[in-house]
């Protein structure tokens, strides 16, 4: 908490020359105009739980939409913001350090200057825990000054990621107060902005005048719904560890004798292993949702990467690359289960010397097949939101030995005939989260910040920073934000640590979508044809510098964009369908209107909507 934080650093050649780079805004922020259009009272994606949702959030529950507009554009019942006091905003970051969260902050702190050269930005040292001692940081342009376009979180550093307990929202409340602050801005990924929705509504409920909002930070890349395309960070996360996985492929192929198991960031989700997957053609990727879906066991696992290695042997191939999410642990359900037992008896206060002895007869004899380390590695105390130390967790290697064990006891038995297997293990989960952000989290985050200003410009309270169209240039974005409690929904599976309260619930890869499809079309090819591919190291000029993530471009998004649409056509036919119009006009309008009120009614009791 005493470190020297916004000091003046000592940069690299490479990082001075991103200093000088200037992220280019859409044109519905350029100027000094905030011009904000409002569409229609947000609901929840799951109608069933819309009620619950509610009676939690009486005050931020339902707001609408906002979309901000250039200053030229001719849209009627949009507003023009004229008056721009002078603002204090607090700043903090609440979640891991993600790459792109500095140009948030800068982003940030030039639309507050830009609209009034007396704001003031204030930025919270050591995440949470500064917000709750009041320990801040004006942000000034020297401040900045040596930050612009770099990675780390190491200007204003961060703790612990939660302001959850009624102690916790108390301090943030007391912080807002005695700091006179007109806004907070939490940055962060799911667990953050479930927080901010909370802290908005608590803050609204006691009559606080602070505004919060809430911005996309997360390199998993799970804070992903119907208002959110993307997340800071995750591109250049992908881009970053694709390089270095392609660069294990490539020493595969050379040597010919390895396989290397490689365990990337994914705690709930697998979105960066897919990512990088379709970035980087390694033999084989196995996706914790995969396997929750299956419901395969450790065992199934181990004979579905043997008959891989098998396979492989009968073109002579003795070498590959798998990769791995850091959350596979928790989807093979004999393992979860066993998790689930011993964080009970952690939690009673049993010692770690003990837990083997009070487990269950089955899960007795599981945790004893298993190595040692990874005896070890279960036990280690849970994580705030009950989930195992994933991070600590080498499944990677726990994987290899396993499957060494049977390909030698396969080689004994004469169903494999081919060379020894040997296997390398990795760990890519913190060489990237430091990295220099790409060009596109550089730009994206630099919006978001300015979007931070229009929200508290607009007066409004629980939202989130949204862009839209983002597989498309910057100056086709469309810049908006969402209320946080429209992203929110309830889990009733058991799986779910909170059953029943309402949560942004981390989006897991989608089985039946196209980015999933893609690679399951792909696989066979993957495993057996060596298509290794390069993208090289992370690029500031040339001609992939404005690459965005597969994923990203493959998927169908846009959605934002599409409400917009769809009140347009209805704005259309409330114009043609007025008092006067033929007979005619009106029958083939309640035709057609009744048909489709039909189907979106029963697409939304299904939950499809």
């Amino acid at each position: 908490m005493e470190s020297d934080y916004g000091v003046p650093r000592e940069l690299s050649g490479l990082q001075n020359n991103r200093l000088t780079y200037q992220p280019e805004l859409p044109p519905c922020l350029q100027g000094t105009t905030v011009r904000v259009e409002f569409g229609d009272a947000t609901t929840i994606a799951d109608s069933a739980g819309a009620h619950a949702v509610s009676q939690s959030f009486p005050h931020t529950y339902g707001q609408r939409l906002a979309h901000f507009l250039k200053a030229t554009a001719k849209v009627h019942g949009a507003q023009i913001i004229s008056e721009h006091p002078a603002l204090r905003v607090g700043l903090v970051f609440c979640g891991r350090q993600s790459p792109g969260g500095h140009n948030v902050v800068w982003g940030l702190h030039e639309a507050l200057k830009i609209h009034n050269p007396k704001s003031i930005l204030l930025g919270f040292l050591g995440g949470s825990e500064g917000l709750f001692a009041q320990k801040t940081l004006e942000i000034t342009d020297d401040i900045l000054s040596t930050y612009k376009n770099q990675g780390g979180y190491d200007l204003l550093g961060r703790t612990k990621d939660q302001i959850r307990t009624k102690e916790q929202v108390n301090a943030a409340m007391a912080a807002c107060k005695a700091l006179k602050l007109d806004g907070l801005v939490i940055i962060g990924g799911v667990t953050s902005n479930t927080d901010a929705a909370q802290l908005a509504e608590t803050f609204a409920d006691a009559k606080c005048s602070t505004k919060v909002v809430g911005v996309p930070v997360t390199l998993n890349g799970d804070l992903k719904n119907q208002f959110v395309e993307a997340n800071v960070g995750f591109d250049t996360i992908c881009k970053v560890n694709s390089q270095l996985i392609s660069n294990v492929c490539t020493d595969a192929l050379s040597a010919e004798k390895y396989y290397y198991f490689i365990r990337l960031m994914g705690r709930k989700a697998s979105h960066v292993a897919l990512e990088c997957t379709l970035q980087s053609h390694p033999n084989m990727v196995i996706l914790g949702e995969e396997v929750a879906a299956s419901n395969l066991t450790i065992f199934d696992l181990t004979k579905q990467i043997c008959d891989a290695v098998q396979a492989r042997a009968e073109q002579d191939k003795y070498h590959g690359v798998i990769l791995l999410p850091e959350g596979l642990i928790e989807n093979i359900p004999e393992v979860y289960a066993l998790l689930q037992e011993i964080h009970s008896l952690l939690r009673l206060g049993v010692s770690v010397d003990k837990i083997s002895t009070q487990l269950s007869p089955w899960a007795s004899a599981l945790f004893e097949f298993l190595p040692p380390f990874i005896r070890e590695q279960l036990l280690l105390y849970p994580e705030s939101d009950e989930s195992a130390q994933l991070s600590q967790i080498e499944t990677e290697k726990l994987l290899a030995e396993l499957v060494e064990a049977e390909m030698n006891k396969r080689q004994k038995e004469g169903s494999y005939k081919g060379k020894k297997f040997n296997a390398i293990c990795h760990f890519l989960g913190y060489q990237a989260r430091g990295s220099l952000p790409s060009k596109f989290d550089c730009d994206y985050a630099y919006v978001l910040g300015h979007i931070c200003y229009h929200i508290l410009a607009s007066g409004l309270n629980g939202y989130m920073a949204t862009v839209t169209n983002l597989k498309n240039p910057s100056n086709k974005w469309r810049c908006g934000a969402a209320p946080i409690t429209a992203m929110l929904s309830i889990k009733h599976d058991g799986r779910a640590m909170t059953v029943g309260k309402p949560l942004i619930h981390p989006a897991t890869v989608d089985l039946r979508g196209k980015v999933y499809e893609l690679v399951r079309q792909n696989a066979r090819k993957l495993l057996l044809d060596d298509i290794y591919r390069n993208p090289g190291p992370l690029q500031f000029d040339g001609p992939d510098v404005d690459s965005r993530a597969v994923s990203l471009c493959v998927d169908d998004l846009d959605y934002m964009g599409r409400i917009k649409e769809v009140n347009e056509y209805l704005d259309k036919v409330r114009s043609i369908v007025k008092p006067g119009c033929s007979q005619d006009v009106v029958k083939v309008a309640l035709s057609a209107m009744s048909s489709v009120t039909n189907i979106l009614s029963v697409m939304s009791s299904n939950g499809s909507a």
